[in-house]
């Protein structure tokens, strides 16, 4: 007994064999015994052809064109327009069309904006972390923020900066790499470490790749992620990240080398010499001095 649906992938070149044969002069019940293939599967293939007409009859989808419980065109021209007026979630978009009347579930909502790709979906291969309670900057090191700034100065070229920043003393560093992964993430905080006046406590991030569960486990130090899609958790180097775009890399032609060398005139100066309004006025340096 044949199936009417196969993943055969050598099937469409056999369908058209077979017609070849009918068409050459065999009968059908010959090119049935020769094939192995029932008449009217033959007869079909015949049709489709010369609906075809070329070298090969292709399989299509056993998948049914419609389901008897399916939305309406109207019900999902009307999911599809609420979504695009104010770009709102599928339980927003699903509670307005029922305020005006509409009632359907929210999985035919949810797989209506899918199927439109109108959802953003979240990556199959980013991990949810699990943080604990964000320490308090209480001293130097206790709380040290990290980031990346992705720098495309072209479509085909990308390079990226790292940056980190205490938030207790405002004391900052930052590189520039062509790649970035998890490895060189690493190696960006122990160089940070090396030269910083004080010891880190406490790393937090973003949720990015180079932040992943593989850093967090060879950093050596205690590592925390902020909320998702809460950048304001990492405020102060997100100010920071601005103004050295701001004050240093806006004034220099976009390459890795370039961006290496402002960045190491200009650390010295904004740590020791530029004034801080988060610090009263005062420089990272101050910090330091009041400490001792």
């Amino acid at each position: 007994m044949y199936m009417p649906y196969t993943s055969n992938p050598k099937m469409p070149r056999i369908r058209m064999d077979a017609v070849k044969l009918i068409r050459s002069g065999w009968s059908y019940r010959k090119v049935a015994n020769h094939t192995g293939y029932p008449i009217g599967t033959l007869s079909k293939w015949v049709k489709k052809a010369e609906l075809y007409g070329g070298l090969w009859i292709p399989t299509n989808s056993s998948k049914p064109l419609h389901h008897p419980n399916e939305l309406s065109d109207e019900i999902v021209e009307k999911i599809v327009e609420q979504r695009l007026k104010r770009n709102r979630c599928a339980e927003v978009v699903h509670q307005e069309l029922i305020n005006q009347g509409i009632f359907v579930s929210l999985s035919s909502v949810k797989r209506t904006l899918k199927r439109r790709h109108l959802l953003k979906e979240r990556s199959p291969w980013k991990r949810w972390h699990q943080s604990g309670e964000r320490p308090l900057a209480s001293e130097a090191g206790s709380l040290v923020e990290i980031d990346t700034i992705h720098i495309v100065p072209r479509p085909v070229f990308r390079f990226y900066v790292y940056t980190l920043i205490d938030v207790y003393s405002r004391w900052a560093y930052a590189k520039t790499v062509e790649r970035m992964n998890t490895h060189k993430t690493i190696g960006f905080v122990k160089e940070a470490q090396r030269i910083s006046p004080f010891k880190f406590s406490t790393l937090q991030s973003d949720h990015g790749p180079e932040f992943s569960v593989y850093f967090s486990e060879n950093i050596k130090l205690p590592h925390r992620h902020i909320r998702v899609r809460k950048p304001n958790d990492n405020a102060h180097l997100e100010r920071f990240n601005r103004t050295l775009q701001e004050e240093c890399l806006n004034r220099v032609y976009p390459s890795v080398k370039n961006y290496q060398k402002a960045i190491n005139e200009y650390l010295p100066y904004y740590n020791n010499e530029r004034l801080h309004l988060g610090l009263d006025l005062k420089t990272p340096q101050n910090r330091f001095q009041a400490i001792d």
